[in-house]
């Protein structure tokens, strides 16, 4: 059975790889993951306030407001309180990339364009086979517009590419008013794939202590739904690759991300809740499936139930729009 698949220009030997999250903070949790089968990793975040900390376009994206709200300045951890320094986060890539036989990829967090940007040629240097470039922000300033975000992503992401070699990987949300536009525009710039989607870690209230506090729910097949509609729209009409991120929990929705067109499904809650061992229970279920069904590899099945045939993509999402809501009739 041929699980392999590309990514990035990547050959995996399979479609599974465990996006990033604490499984990736240790050589040893690293290797387990190797072990059971991962066919990639995406290590642990360096986040931009990691690498620098008196940047102007940060200011203005990030601390405005501040001077109204001064509590609004606690929301942002100390320095101290990340899991690794810029210096000892390129160590640990060097680290993986002697100790694992699979590829590596770093992963940039930031929002503004400045010089920690730059960070991502350190990152190719320490060994990295490729950089996720995970763009977070929320734009609460109604003085910032749709489309300064937009090319805001669009700046980072060349400046990104300017300075490296290796693929690089860019980490989108969902909320762009046409998302569709905006994925071309990466591509057109330089992406070599697209991540979908990064998910928004709501923070919830103390009420007892009049507090703003994290509150981190993991993710469930639930919202598989969102990332896989969007790869089968985005499929065939850029030239990038594509990874889901976000709800994956068995072969089944493995399988749904290759119907749909993607190059590889990315993995973490179901990994932290289960521990590595289950990348192989996965892959088993995977090779059962396609042998049932008389599908020889992966490449077989990509993309066979993306939109790519249809003539009018948006006519064809109006009709199943109509039908779930028709469909709730037979409950009633």
């Amino acid at each position: 059975m041929d699980l392999s698949t590309k990514y990035m220009g990547l050959k995996l030997k399979n479609p599974i790889v465990p996006s990033s999250s604490p499984l990736s903070h240790t050589v040893d949790s690293a290797k387990r993951l190797e072990d059971a089968g991962a066919a990639a990793l995406v290590v642990y975040s360096l986040f931009e306030e990691q690498i620098t900390h008196e940047s102007g376009e940060l200011d203005h994206y990030l601390s405005y407001g501040t001077e109204s709200f001064a509590e609004a300045t606690s929301y942002f951890p100390e320095p101290d309180k990340f899991n690794l320094t810029p210096v000892k986060y390129l160590d640990h890539i060097a680290d993986l990339k002697r100790s694992l036989d699979i590829p590596i990829i770093g992963s940039l967090n930031g929002v503004s364009k400045g010089g920690w940007t730059q960070y991502a040629k350190n990152i190719e240097q320490a060994g990295a086979d490729a950089i996720e470039l995970n763009l977070y922000y929320v734009a609460t300033n109604p003085n910032v517009t749709g489309s300064e975000v937009a090319n805001m992503y669009v700046d980072v992401l060349k400046t990104v590419k300017s300075s490296v070699s290796i693929p690089v990987a860019i980490k989108l949300s969902p909320y762009f008013t046409s998302l569709s536009n905006m994925a071309r525009r990466m591509d057109d710039a330089g992406a070599d794939a697209l991540v979908l989607f990064n998910r928004f870690y709501q923070p919830d209230f103390d009420l007892e202590n009049l507090e703003v506090f994290p509150n981190l729910q993991l993710s469930h097949n639930s919202e598989l739904r969102l990332p896989l509609r969007w790869i089968s729209i985005l499929y065939g009409n850029i030239k990038c690759g594509l990874a889901l991120t976000s709800g994956v929990q068995s072969h089944l929705d493995v399988l749904k991300v290759m119907m749909a067109g993607g190059d590889v499904a990315m993995i973490c809650s179901e990994l932290l809740r289960k521990g590595p061992g289950r990348i192989k229970e996965i892959l088993a279920d995977l090779e059962k499936w396609m042998e049932e069904k008389e599908y020889s590899s992966i490449s077989q099945m990509k993309g066979s139930m993306s939109q790519k045939s249809v003539a009018e993509p948006a006519a064809f999402e109006r009709a199943n729009y109509m039908k779930t809501l028709q469909s709730f009739k037979s409950l009633i």
